[in-house]
């Protein structure tokens, strides 16, 4: 038998044992089973190679709603290009927005900047390492700040994202559909190894992708779960098309109607959404690229 059949039928007896629900008998099976995932197949990514609370939190936003290898491609050059939240608090937003194309929601760079602003005037640079402090900062929630606490601090605290609820709606919830995250979170906290959360939540996650991999996405299972709409054609992709165009210098409705391609009304209705989260502004007949971070 080779270590991938060895692999498959561990996976499989995990999966007869969870379907009768949580016991002492499936945390240890389930445990088991994700650790020897991670052992064998864990994946090496960089912002798993540092504990720096900045590089974390720059890799989780990056990591909403987005593909790893497109945030594989950015990572590097945000990070040398803004070492530190002093750097990023300095930049411009042009020059973010510019840096930050292709990973897409381009609002998520303008939280960063304003991440970087806060930590810097209210922390004093230092990230703290509470869940529900770091909650409130722009654009990172709970989910996003369980991960920055359990992979910059190692704290073991308790969050869900995509792959880690895949593991759990596989294992423990085949057979149902419409499951809601207040179900899974016990299931969570109960099998977490609270003494190394770090490790524990990355054997999860890439556990998860390799789920995703073998059986489709179970996230489908969950009342959360919606399907993402068309991109191209998009307002998502109206909006991105408008960033782009406007670091590299302002433009007029008239020239945005002849370069992307779309109608004035429609156009009118996009840049209003994108005054009002400020991520343009409107000076006179042009538009340009907020200035105030």
């Amino acid at each position: 038998m080779t270590a991938k059949d060895r692999w498959q039928a561990s996976l499989e007896r995990c999966e007869r044992i969870c379907k009768e629900g949580l016991s002492a008998r499936s945390k240890e099976v389930l445990r088991r089973t994700v650790r020897s995932y991670y052992r064998h197949y864990g994946r090496i990514l960089p912002w798993r190679e540092t504990t720096d609370p900045y590089n974390i939190l720059v890799s989780e936003i990056m990591l909403q709603q987005t593909q790893v290898d497109r945030v594989m491609e950015k990572y590097h050059a945000f990070i040398q290009r803004y070492p530190d939240f002093s750097a990023l608090n300095r930049a411009s937003l042009r020059s973010v927005f510019r840096l930050w194309q292709g990973l897409g929601y381009n609002r998520r760079a303008r939280c960063l900047k304003m991440i970087a602003r806060h930590v810097e005037n209210e922390w004093q640079g230092l990230v703290p390492a509470d869940q529900e402090r770091l909650s409130c900062l722009p654009g990172v929630g709970m989910a996003t700040a369980g991960a920055i606490a359990a992979f910059a601090f190692n704290k073991p605290v308790v969050f869900i994202e995509t792959n880690i609820r895949t593991v759990f709606l596989h294992f423990f919830f085949a057979e149902r559909d419409n499951v809601r995250d207040v179900e899974v979170m016990p299931l969570i906290a109960a099998t977490l190894d609270r003494r190394h959360p770090r490790t524990w939540y990355w054997a999860l996650m890439d556990l998860g992708v390799e789920i995703k991999r073998i059986y489709g996405n179970p996230s489908r299972k969950s009342a959360h779960y919606t399907k993402q709409s068309r991109f191209q054609g998009s307002n998502r992709y109206l909006r991105g098309q408008i960033i782009r165009l406007l670091t590299r210098t302002r433009k007029s409705v008239p020239e945005l109607v002849q370069m992307t391609g779309n109608g004035t009304r429609r156009l009118h209705s996009v840049l209003k959404e994108l005054k009002k989260e400020r991520l343009v502004e409107q000076k006179g007949a042009f538009y340009t690229i907020a200035t105030d971070g």
